[in-house]
C-alpha cells in the first residue's frame, strides 16, 4: 500500500467542486438553508485523527509507558486514515463548489450570506479532516531502524563510512 498523495486528493476535490458547483447552480433556489455547523463534525473527526496519530506514533516508536501496536490495529488505522482523507477531499470540493456559487450572491441575498458562512466553516473543517487523516497515516509509518530518530546513537550497525 502506498502513502496517500496530496495531488490525488486535490484532483478528487477539484472534481467534486465542479460537480457540486453545477448542481448548486442548477438547484440553489429549491435547496434548504445550510445549517451553520453542518461541516463541524468533519473538524472534530480531523482533530480526533490527529490526536490518534500522535498516540499511535508513540506506540509504534515504543516510547516508555506505551504498549506496542498490534498489526491489525495499525492496518485498520491506516484504512481509516486513507478513507478519511478521501472523504475529506470530497467534502472540501463540495464546500468549495457551494462557496463558488454563494459568495458572489452573499452581498445581495440573505440566504446566500448565511450559506457562505456555513460553507466557510465546512471548508475549513473538511480541510482539517484531510490534514488529520494525512497526519495519522504519516504517524503509522514504521521506522526502518529505531535509532534513525536519535542522532546521538551514531550510525546503525552494519553501515560503513
Amino acid at each position: 500500500m502506498t502513502p496517500t498523495r496530496p495531488r490525488d486528493l486535490f484532483g478528487v476535490a477539484l472534481v467534486a467542486a465542479v460537480v457540486v458547483g453545477i448542481l448548486v447552480r442548477l438547484s440553489y433556489g429549491s435547496l434548504p438553508e445550510m445549517p451553520l455547523g453542518a461541516g463541524a463534525t468533519l473538524g472534530v473527526l480531523g482533530i480526533a485523527e490527529a490526536i490518534g496519530g500522535n498516540v499511535m506514533r508513540a506506540r509504534i516508536r515504543r516510547k516508555p509507558g506505551t504498549q506496542p501496536v498490534q498489526p491489525l490495529v495499525a492496518a485498520r488505522a491506516v484504512l481509516l486514515a486513507k478513507a478519511s482523507s478521501l472523504a475529506g477531499a470530497i467534502m472540501t470540493g463540495a464546500w468549495a463548489g457551494l462557496l463558488a456559487h454563494v459568495l458572489p450572491l452573499a452581498g445581495t441575498v440573505t440566504a446566500a450570506g448565511n450559506d457562505a458562512l456555513a460553507g466557510g466553516i465546512g471548508l475549513v473543517c473538511s480541510l482539517g479532516l484531510v490534514g488529520g487523516a494525512l497526519w495519522l497515516e504519516h504517524c503509522l509509518r514504521t521506522p526502518d531502524d529505531p535509532r534513525d530518530d536519535d542522532p546521538d546513537d551514531g550510525p546503525p550497525v552494519g553501515d560503513h563510512p
